[in-house]
């Protein structure tokens, strides 16, 4: 009898070693994880305009802290910061006007460095802030004389401007320009401790914008008006790509998710950029797309973005849609009704992502898609409960 209950004691305590040893091992594993993978959210001019924009310094500050702790209680770990949406700046700055996006209840400029603020109680929770720039937009407006932009006013009526049907942008081919946005991206690191520079997918706004650049260009080369456009994109990149090296940050750029729109439309060479240790750091394809989606489904094109960086230290961060969450995919064909009929998409593109060669991480748009007060939708809310089962 005593030699059973002494086997009995001994088994006990074995299972009770073996279960914490256990339960240790998927923490710290889970902990090691948690320090690798960037967890990102994209908080762009929409969420500043609401949760900063016509408010006191006191309340604002409130809502910033509440952003951050939102994020870090989510094991959220990167946050792309839009500081500059329409050749504006969320800071006090050189070259650009401050954006109306933060202006207070005095329209007025706050009486603290935002973007200092976010970054530095960001940090403390161990949370990355990229600077998300977008670089030759204006203005959605194409009225010019609504155009208040003292820094693109002074360049209206010359060829570093153009008028198109979405609105009024930068031309890619102008030098002007791009000195002015690499310019702009020296004061950026100079002044605040920023971990990275982030591009958006608006490059090429217009086929005819730099119709004097290309014209003067090719007669001494013999190039496409398609080739041309890619060059003036890639020199841009690798110029931001080599003052982020110098400086020692990281710069990432989110293309669209369909690999043909960036060439037939935006002109962005992302096979290039791929495939090269030249031009960015990592890559964060938009891929808005559903498992069930016909003409670009999600483990499809994850793979193909992955394989485009076999000759290439380039990670692939996938940005995914959580705002499509509970409604109906428009272009998805055979696949529209897949958000609203799931609620472990997302969950289960990031198992899937953890599984490329060239996988850093994953991001979702929006901050609001995630953590606005009013989301009551049912396959929401269980959708990202299921993001958070797994982060």
């Amino acid at each position: 009898m005593k030699k059973i209950i002494l086997v009995i004691i001994i088994f006990m305590s074995m299972f009770i070693i073996y279960n914490n040893y256990d339960r240790k091992e998927i923490a710290n594993n889970k902990e090691q994880e948690k320090n690798i993978e960037k967890r990102a959210i994209f908080i762009s001019y929409i969420e500043l305009q609401k949760y900063i924009g016509n408010k006191d310094s006191t309340e604002s500050k409130r809502n910033i802290d509440n952003i951050i702790t939102n994020v870090n209680n989510s094991d959220f770990n990167m946050i792309l910061l839009q500081v500059r949406s329409f050749s504006d700046a969320i800071y006090r700055s050189n070259y650009f006007p401050l954006s109306k996006a933060i202006l207070n209840n005095e329209n007025k400029e706050p009486s603290y460095d935002i973007l200092k603020y976010f970054i530095d109680n960001s940090h403390k929770k161990n949370i990355e802030v990229h600077a998300w720039i977008n670089p030759f937009r204006i203005s959605n407006n194409n009225d010019i004389t609504k155009l208040d932009n003292e820094t693109a006013s002074k360049w209206i009526n010359t060829n570093n401007i153009g008028i198109t049907d979405n609105g009024i942008y930068y031309n890619p081919a102008s030098n002007e320009v791009q000195n002015l946005i690499v310019s702009g991206i020296e004061e950026l690191i100079e002044n605040y401790n920023i971990d990275g520079i982030h591009f958006d997918d608006y490059f090429y706004p217009s086929n005819d914008i730099d119709n004097d650049n290309y014209n003067e260009y090719k007669i001494n080369n013999n190039i496409s008006k398609e080739d041309y456009h890619l060059l003036m994109i890639n020199n841009l990149i690798k110029k931001v790509h080599d003052l982020t090296k110098k400086n020692k940050i990281v710069f990432g750029i989110s293309p669209e998710g369909n690999i043909n729109n960036n060439y037939s439309k935006n002109y962005a060479d992302v096979k290039k950029w791929a495939s090269s240790n030249l031009y960015v750091d990592y890559l964060m394809p938009q891929i808005y797309y559903g498992f069930n989606n016909e003409a670009q489904p999600f483990y499809n094109v994850v793979n193909t973005w992955n394989s485009l960086t076999n000759k290439s230290n380039v990670k692939i961060l996938p940005a995914l849609a959580l705002y499509k969450s509970g409604k109906k995919d428009l272009y998805a064909k055979s696949g529209e009704n897949e958000w609203m009929e799931n609620d472990d998409i997302l969950m289960r593109q990031i198992l899937i992502s953890r599984n490329i060669t060239s996988y850093e991480g994953f991001s979702i748009f929006r901050y609001d898609s995630m953590f606005a007060d009013d989301i009551n939708d049912q396959i929401v809310l269980n959708e990202i409960k299921n993001i958070k089962k797994i982060t």
